[in-house]
């Protein structure tokens, strides 16, 4: 490129006629046609040899170039062709395209000059097609990495699983036979039929003396050498057998006056002497009993109520029973009392063991009691063992009712008036 001036040059002799150009052999060229260009005539005001087409050039000066004269002062450059006459449309925006040295292709605009611009060309772009291959690549290897992560992702969190709580099913008995605290954080949902999580916190919160009512309103609260601890997927309340060893509610929750069922699942440690799981009555005596005594000689189950105010043995009616093994062993205890017949009953583990008829239960006012029972005017009965699902109804449940007790859950269709311990 330069500035636009002509460079300085040495003038050259005009090259004789019949020679193939400046520099080159005298030879003639190929009939009717220059060096590379297809035979024709040639077009007009210019000639077929080296250099650019055979094209007028664009108004106003050659290539890339001024047209000579046009600044004043200059000379016409004796080296510049003519400028040929305009060319037609069709012609004028092909200028500029080179002559591949091929035949006019057919509907070309004159003979010597390049066929029609193609608007797409028959080669294909090799370098797009690259682009787009690689970009190909990356995401299928961006796929495959992601795969792999989500595999090895799912492998971990089911071995995680394995690793934390599959197939544990160590019963955790203590050497003496008596169930050892668990690492379960919670137990299994019970008595609800909703897919809803359900609340098992076995205690008051932010009172760990106090176990927590399920049903109502009546925590039981804790003596000093008594506890709850976790077993499996549940809880259970667990006692020494000495004064200190109890829960008791702060008011009445069983209405001895009219039909109700009270039910315990019981472990005790020795079925020796009389003790007693859940027991509600004054400051003289209970009004009724659900626990552990001995009958005729024997240690037997029983439910025992009194009909008078003074706690005297000629106003006590029992009515017992007893299982293929009574100590160290989960019992489901289960007294009911007919206000219209006038009649208790005792079923253990789901089976009703005896019944009997009663004038009535004389009204306690006092607390429910777990783990010990009144009698003329002192604690007595301390039970050394533990038990869970603890529940009070104030109606009378039917056989087939207290049967679904067993598996320490409610009666579906009988809400209680009181359940602690429920798993």
């Amino acid at each position: 490129m330069t500035d636009g001036t002509n460079p300085p040059s040495n003038p050259q002799p005009e090259p004789a006629p019949g020679n193939g150009g400046y520099g080159f052999p005298p030879v003639p060229p190929a009939p009717a046609a220059g060096y590379g260009y297809p035979p024709g005539a040639p077009a007009p005001g210019g000639g077929g040899g080296f250099g650019p087409p055979p094209v007028p050039p664009a108004e106003g000066g050659g290539y890339g170039y001024p047209q000579p004269g046009a600044q004043p002062g200059r000379q016409p450059n004796p080296y510049q062709p003519a400028p040929a006459p305009a060319a037609p449309p069709q012609q004028q925006w092909a200028q500029g395209l080179p002559n591949m040295g091929g035949p006019t292709a057919p509907g070309a605009p004159g003979p010597g000059l390049p066929g029609p611009f193609a608007p797409q060309s028959d080669q294909p772009d090799w370098e797009a097609m690259a682009d787009r291959s690689a970009a190909e690549k990356r995401r299928k290897r961006l796929w495959m990495i992601g795969g792999a992560v989500t595999v090895l992702v799912l492998l971990a969190g089911g071995g995680t699983f394995l690793l934390l709580g599959g197939g544990d099913k160590d019963k955790n008995e203590a050497v003496d036979g008596k169930p050892s605290p668990s690492a379960s954080a919670s137990p299994s949902p019970s008595g609800s039929k909703s897919k809803a999580p359900v609340d098992n916190t076995p205690t008051v919160k932010d009172d760990p003396t106090q176990i927590r009512d399920r049903s109502g309103k009546a925590p039981l609260k804790m003596g000093s050498d008594t506890g709850v601890f976790p077993l499996d997927k549940r809880f259970e309340i667990r006692t020494k057998g000495n004064e200190n060893s109890y829960a008791e509610s702060e008011k009445r929750v069983v209405d001895t006056s009219k039909s109700f069922t009270v039910s315990a699942r019981v472990w005790i440690r020795s079925a020796k002497g009389r003790q007693i799981a859940v027991s509600q009555g004054n400051e003289k005596s209970s009004s009724f009993e659900l626990g552990l005594d001995q009958v005729n000689g024997k240690p037997a189950w029983v439910f025992r109520v009194q009909t008078g105010d003074q706690g005297a043995d000629a106003t006590t009616v029992v009515v017992s029973g007893d299982s293929p093994k009574m100590e160290r062993t989960y019992a489901e205890l289960t007294g009911t009392y007919d206000a219209e017949r006038k009649q208790i009953a005792l079923y253990v583990n789901g089976k009703k063991t005896g019944e009997s008829a009663v004038p009535g239960i004389f009204q306690a006012p006092g607390p429910l009691e777990l783990a010990r029972a009144r009698n003329e005017d002192k604690w007595t009965a301390a039970l050394n063992g533990a038990m869970d699902s603890v529940q009070t109804y104030d109606v009378v449940l039917s056989p087939a009712q207290i049967d679904t007790l067993k598996a320490g859950k409610v009666d579906a269709s009988a809400k209680p008036t009181g359940s602690w311990l429920l798993y």
